[in-house]
């Protein structure tokens, strides 16, 4: 019998036997039922083991997943889960996998579930709370995913002294990814956490608050308010925000930048039935591209490459992702630039392009870029690098004792590259640094080793990446791009740098877990009209 046992063992069971013992070989699962719960059963090196069925994500089914080892790894966003114990070990999500009891008998496979969490489907990790004697504080300075997952990290791992995360945003941590692909949401189906959690654990949430300044040698920050807060430990991840339209009537009524709950619903309301213009086609840019399709009265993008995405995906993704918004009447400007926002009454009415165009506009909408947060640092002698992002090594330390940096901010030594500094803006990896943040921070020394995984929605459909294909000088496809049906491999010295993929899951997961493990993917196996390596 496995080790996996439901808290309250005295209460009433459920067992149910839910296959033959050869049912399954090692490295297969199949999601069996009992009663109505739906539970994934797995077997490897010769045992079974069942968890919970659905990523705590976004309840994706897991049987879609990749297995690789001991871990199942999400279809959709990447989380990785360990099949013996349900816990989450790698990202996006907060929670675990519930846990069940299996048992082999005369050649049968039984599963138990305490009657009590048989509707569950995630499971909060065991923490503890803050103990008032204890004379330790750790601040944490903005209120992103980082943040959360350092804070609850610590409380996992039995710290109890002081937390406190300091934000600037009018909501405690949410869920950011879901801004540009859905405007008009409500805070309460994005917050991560409830704050009956926070109080619950112990975890101060100060929103609204912004540190202006840190001075290492007394261990204590300024708050915008002017009263100063000491720590004993400190974690900066401020993220980053978006970079501001430069040109001649940036200033203008109308011309927005999405980076806050309020941004979006304001971006939301006040294009529709609009004239509305994308300046960026970045990755959010087309988002909100694809969101407001069919809520504003016309949507026109201008970018300054002949495709979007161009440099990160390559030309044909770019191409078929700028054909996808065409067919929703999204109007592009490519090779081309802003260089005046004209206006009426101090609103925006114009869009004066460099190719000498005049676009009609009610919302103007940036996506240009991002800027690390990290000016309140000036005069810390914390060290950043050339685009202002806080320097740590593998274990998320800065150059300055007690001080760690994690998230969107921090610019740290890539794994998969060779240890290569890099500065990636994407969800799971944030959470992967406040994991590791905070383990150093209790001296449990442990290195950020996170394959960066993100995705992108236009108009319903997922592309999905993993990898760091920066620098890239082949792409390999499978499938057909132009069908919106393909497996994109990017290659660098030989080799598979990064994958990105539409309409081909598990595939991505199933390399992001693959390079985990320290998996060299070579240009030959991506040339290859055999993919079982992956497979599908």
């Amino acid at each position: 019998m496995n080790q996996c046992q439901e808290p309250g063992e005295q209460q009433e069971e459920v067992t149910q036997m839910v296959c033959e013992e050869g049912d399954l070989k090692d490295g297969q699962m199949r999601e069996v039922a009992v009663e109505e719960q739906n539970v994934l059963l797995v077997r490897t090196k010769g045992q079974y083991s069942a968890v919970g069925s659905r990523c705590s994500h976004y309840n994706a089914p897991l049987i879609k997943g990749a297995l690789v080892g001991e871990r199942v790894r999400c279809p959709f966003h990447g989380a990785s889960f360990n099949v013996k114990t349900g816990d989450i070990e790698e990202y996006p999500g907060l929670d675990c996998l519930p846990c069940y009891k299996v048992k082999v008998e005369d050649g049968k496979v039984y599963v138990t579930i305490n009657k009590s969490t048989l509707k569950l489907t995630k499971r909060v990790k065991e923490m503890c709370t803050v103990v008032p004697d204890i004379k330790h504080t750790i601040l944490l300075i903005g209120g992103g995913p980082a943040a959360l997952v350092c804070a609850e990290t610590l409380r996992q791992h039995c710290y109890q002294g002081r937390i406190i995360m300091v934000t600037k945003d009018s909501l405690p941590p949410f869920d950011k990814p879901k801004l540009s692909k859905a405007l008009n949401v409500d805070s309460s189906d994005i917050l991560l956490r409830s704050s009956d959690f926070y109080q619950q654990y112990g975890i101060e949430v100060w929103t609204q608050k912004e540190v202006v300044s840190v001075n290492p040698a007394d261990k204590v920050v300024k708050l915008n308010d002017g009263t100063l807060q000491h720590y004993d430990q400190l974690l900066i991840s401020t993220g980053c925000r978006a970079r501001p339209l430069s040109c001649p009537g940036s200033d203008l009524a109308g011309v927005k930048l999405l980076q806050t709950y309020e941004d979006a619903k304001e971006i939301h309301s006040s294009s529709l039935g609009q004239k509305a213009v994308v300046i960026g086609a970045s990755f959010i840019g087309m988002e909100v591209a694809s969101y407001l399709s069919d809520k504003a009265a016309s949507v026109t993008v201008v970018g300054s490459s002949r495709y979007p995405y161009e440099r990160s995906l390559g030309p044909e993704i770019g191409k078929m992702s700028m054909q996808m918004l065409e067919e929703q009447n999204v109007k592009f400007y490519m090779n081309d630039a802003v260089t005046e926002l004209k206006g009426e009454n101090g609103k925006v009415k114009g869009v004066l392009l460099k190719s000498g165009r005049v676009l009609e506009a009610d919302v103007v909408i940036g996506g240009i870029g991002v800027i690390p947060n990290s000016d309140f640092l000036a005069g810390s002698k914390l060290d950043v690098d050339s685009r202002n992002a806080v320097i740590v090594d593998k274990f998320m330390r800065t150059n300055i004792t007690d001080i760690f940096s994690a998230g969107d901010v921090a610019s740290f030594p890539l794994t998969i590259r060779g240890d290569q500094r890099v500065n990636v803006g994407h969800w799971q990896m944030s959470q992967s640094h406040g994991r590791v943040a905070a383990l150093n921070m209790l001296n449990k020394p442990t290195k950020i080793e996170s394959v960066p995984f993100f995705w992108t929605v236009l108009l319903g459909k997922s592309i999905r990446y993993t990898g760091y294909g920066e620098g890239y000088t082949e792409i390999i496809f499978k499938g057909k791009v132009e069908e919106r049906k393909f497996l994109a491999f990017y290659i660098k010295d030989e080799e598979v740098v990064a994958v990105a993929s539409l309409m081909f899951d598990p595939v991505v997961s199933r390399v992001a877990e693959l390079m985990a493990t320290g998996q060299i993917i070579t240009k030959a196996q991506a040339q290859a009209d055999d993919l079982s390596w992956l497979q599908i």
